[in-house]
């Protein structure tokens, strides 16, 4: 059952020097799931819709070519899962740098997908990882610039690593402003795994907002998002897309957020 609430918050845009350019009042609508002693997971909806996906710029060619997407409405985890949610479901905390509001991290993407599977079960919804284009859709949340702050970012709006202002490890999870949609934290703090497998470009790759899988009963490469604590902002933009690493990975700066399929709103 989606009870189903309102919530505003305020939405900021900076200039190319990161200055604030402009503030306004936005507001997104919410569930949330009670996970167990007092440990919340808020969801929130993502409207339905187009966007043209891929790096604005031209830069990198794995994150090219741009190509329309249009999906569907979905719901998707105000934030990273926190240690604390983590906790609740799984009945341990892996995280490296404890604390109950940061992001859990040094989880697998195995781990997450299991994470999805023992929410699912709780709950009766079907829950799992975003794919790709879910993703970058919800950190765009409707801008066509390199972040949803603008033309760049700054250690006041994203937990990042800008050149001798590393903090060298993850802040808790809405300490930074939040995008048009009411999601936090999708720039920077931790990589988010998603569910699809890597491929070197966007050649070939599924219009309709579903995970790109390559369906050869062999394991590849996952799909990483969003830059991390430990990152330029390079990897932090809307379009960054990585995976170097294998599934089972278990490192600092790798976390998840989660979505839920669902279209209803107020």
């Amino acid at each position: 059952m989606f009870n189903l609430y309102r919530e505003k918050f305020d939405v900021i845009t900076v200039n190319s020097k990161g200055e604030e350019i402009n503030r306004r009042s936005h507001e997104a609508v919410f569930f949330t799931e009670d996970l167990s002693n007092g440990i919340k997971l808020e969801m929130v909806y993502i409207p339905g819709g187009s966007f043209l996906m891929g790096n604005e710029e031209g830069k990198y060619k794995h994150e090219l070519p741009q190509h329309q997407v249009t999906l569907q409405a979905f719901y998707m985890s105000k934030y990273p899962i926190t240690q604390a949610q983590y906790q609740a479901i799984m009945g341990e905390n892996p995280s490296d740098v404890e604390g109950e509001n940061r992001p859990v991290e040094c989880v697998s993407w195995y781990n997450t997908t299991e994470f999805c599977q023992k929410l699912s079960q709780k709950t009766g919804k079907t829950y799992r990882l975003p794919s790709e284009s879910q993703w970058e859709y919800a950190c765009r949340a409707g801008t066509t610039t390199p972040f949803y702050f603008g033309e760049t970012i700054t250690s006041e709006l994203v937990n990042y690593n800008p050149k001798g202002e590393d903090l060298e490890e993850t802040t808790d999870v809405g300490s930074f402003p939040p995008n048009a949609f009411g999601l936090y934290d999708m720039h920077g703090n931790v990589w988010e795994w998603c569910a699809d497998d890597w491929h070197d470009n966007y050649e070939g790759v599924p219009t309709d907002g579903s995970a790109w899988l390559k369906n050869d009963e062999k394991e590849h490469e996952a799909v990483r998002r969003g830059g991390s604590w430990a990152n330029y902002h390079d990897s932090c933009c809307s379009a960054s897309r990585d995976s170097d690493d294998k599934r089972d990975y278990l490192i600092t700066t790798f976390g998840f957020r989660i979505v839920c399929a669902g279209g209803r709103t107020l």
